[in-house]
């Protein structure tokens, strides 16, 4: 695909001209604690400031066109693949969707045989509940362990090395709606696990499991008292209208917090000199806003807690009242950037609403917030007060459709992560360009259903591409360079030592990029939709491996009736300087696995899924 500067090419050939040779675009670092040794990757974002950032440089602009796949690994399990794979010294660990089988790979023996597979067995019933298909976001390595979520409700921790089960709790009652899709995320002795299920009738919550034996050392519900939310005297919100006792239940009719939603089943973020963590909440519940007059807080919202206690230190709803679906799950990458002559230490956000926010980590007080993409539901975002200005057309009617509200519910960028590179600056992030027509209806709550009220008609924003893949300064709040793609970019990123960028397409296009210019520098074809984390590791034999998985599901289906979706998949793809390493050679290679993998079940011999709603 040709290089397209879009948008950003006026504004940034004066940047181009002294960083596009090293230097940095904007000033900006980051903390990579915990400093895990550069060719591992033991958790979804690599580092708990979610960077998603490697040091490797054996892949190198000079090579990378020689990439070809070195070894492959099917699955055998048929919905959306959305996890990165870890690597733990000559171990790969996967966990597939539903039924969430997780593997151990050898990474020293020629075609990295399976070591060990677990088989958790959930209940199916979680089929039928989980909102947009049966997928996890990702897994976690710590303590010897391997941690992930279950669709059902429960989180496990296995020995890493037999992978036996070392402890399982379960965390909520699945036929009530609340389903776990998010990935654990693991500082210290403590796993931190929140919610899915927006779209359910849920109230969200956010929980610390202890590492040892997964019992709750505590949690806070995203909607209700503060008691229940863990809001003390401590909790300072930055702008006003968020300052208030009990907001989690006044800003609501009667008891409808109940049902609220706003679950937390994005990424989670950890600063070590604040002992904060970060996380966001979804959409309110139902999403027909005219049954849920107020600002209903704390959804669409971020949240700020000390990570021993819970307590919360502060939060930012991004959109008050949402009436879109825009949810504020999206990852929130720490940095620290130059600021009126200081230095200042921010989170910078890529919400569904189509801003891009960098907001003081500290206090929630919002630096930045302007459009990464495009949008027509809001004017601007206050910068004294933190509220959007809403344009009076779209707002949602009962019963009538609004035309081409943008972005639609899916947002100008869902779940899938950007990355952010010390040596540029900037942030690196798949997003989307698509609007919607929206009709509401009213609802009623029935435990375990669906309680939505949406109606939408998705469509292909201006120009008739339905994606792209942008570069991002934080701190001027532009773009410094953007590619379109055909359809929706929602695959994660990951950004290297070398300045190369990767990231996949739902037409399954893997794509390493210049992440200075924006030239494209490498395409492969891979067999299904790229909606997963790419990452990359050194292997047992010193070698730079990249890899990423495939497979179609999620949210994807917007684009089903695009020329170009793809077929179903579950293949991770492993590549190398010219395909060398462990998976194949010129004598007579053979399999030293010490199991078989187990016996793939077609998910309709499982149990229906309903049609439902795009994200979650």
């Amino acid at each position: 695909m040709a290089l397209r500067f879009g948008l950003a090419v006026s504004c940034v050939l004066t940047a181009f001209s002294t960083a596009s040779f090293g230097q940095s675009f904007t000033g900006a670092t980051a903390n990579f604690a915990p400093g895990d040794p550069a060719g591992q990757w033991t958790r979804q974002a690599r580092d708990y400031a979610n960077t998603r950032y490697s040091p490797l440089t054996q892949i190198n602009k000079q090579n990378v066109a020689r990439l070809r796949v070195a070894w492959t690994f099917s699955d055998g399990q048929m919905y959306g693949h959305e996890g990165a794979p870890l690597v733990v010294g000559d171990t790969m660990y996967l966990v597939t969707p539903f039924p969430n089988i997780a593997y151990a790979l050898d990474l020293s023996k020629p075609g990295a045989p399976i070591k060990w597979v677990y088989q958790p067995n959930p209940d199916p019933r979680a089929i039928g509940e989980a909102c947009c298909d049966k997928v996890l976001r990702g897994w976690a390595f710590a303590d010897g362990k391997l941690i992930y979520n279950l669709l059902d409700d429960n989180t496990i921790a296995l020995d890493a090395i037999t992978g036996k089960e070392v402890w399982r709790v379960k965390l909520d009652d699945v036929t009530k709606g609340p389903t776990l899709t998010q990935a654990a995320f693991v500082v210290g002795n403590k796993v931190y696990v929140g919610s899915s299920g927006g779209e359910l009738g849920t109230n969200g919550w956010f929980q610390a499991l202890d590492i040892k034996d997964g019992h709750t050392v505590w949690k806070a519900l995203t909607n209700g008292p503060d008691a229940g939310m863990l809001i003390g005297s401590d909790f300072k919100p930055f702008y006003s209208w968020m300052i208030g006792k009990d907001l989690g239940e006044t800003t609501w009719p009667k008891d409808m917090w109940k049902q609220g939603a706003s679950a937390p089943w994005g990424f989670v973020s950890y600063d070590p000199d604040l002992n904060l963590v970060y996380y966001g909440t979804s959409n309110p519940g139902p999403r027909t806003p005219s049954q849920r007059p107020g600002l209903n807080l704390w959804s669409s919202a971020v949240f700020a807690r000390d990570a021993d206690t819970g307590a919360a230190k502060w939060a930012y709803q991004f959109t008050p009242h949402d009436e879109w679906d825009y949810d504020g799950i999206n990852e929130n990458v720490l940095i620290e950037i130059p600021w009126k002559g200081a230095r200042r230490k921010v989170l910078v956000h890529f919400n569904r609403n189509g801003f891009a926010y960098t907001i003081d980590r500290t206090n929630g007080e919002v630096l930045v917030a302007n459009p990464f993409g495009h949008q027509n539901w809001a004017k601007e975002v206050d910068l004294k007060t933190g509220m959007p200005v809403v344009n009076d057309s779209a707002h949602p009617i009962v019963e009538k459709k609004v035309e081409n509200i943008c972005p639609p519910d899916i947002g100008v960028k869902n779940w899938n992560p950007s990355a952010f590179s010390p040596r540029t600056g900037l942030l690196y992030a798949g997003i989307f360009n698509s609007c919607m027509d929206l009709t509401n209806h009213i609802v009623q709550y029935i435990p375990g259903a669906p309680y939505d009220g949406m109606e939408m008609q998705r469509h292909a924003g201006p120009g008739g591409h339905w994606g792209e893949f942008i570069a991002w300064d934080p701190v001027a709040g532009k773009r410094i360079w953007s590619l379109k793609e055909d359809m929706m970019t929602w695959s994660g990123v990951v950004v290297t030592g070398s300045d190369l960028v990767f990231y996949g397409t739902l037409d399954g296009w893997f794509r390493a990029v210049d992440a200075r210019s924006g030239k494209v520098l490498w395409s492969q074809k891979l067999g299904s939709a790229i909606m997963s984390q790419p990452m990359t590791y050194i292997g047992p034999d010193k070698r730079q491996y990249v890899a990423v998985y495939t497979g179609v599901g999620g949210g994807a289906g917007v684009n089903r009736r695009v020329p170009g979706f793809p077929p179903g998949g579950n293949t991770l793809y492993v590549f190398s300087v010219d395909g060398a390493g462990i998976g194949a050679g010129t004598s007579q290679l053979r399999t030293q696995a010490k199991m078989p993998a187990p016996v793939s079940v077609p998910p309709a011999a499982t149990a229906p899924a309903p049609a439902a709603p795009a994200h979650n």
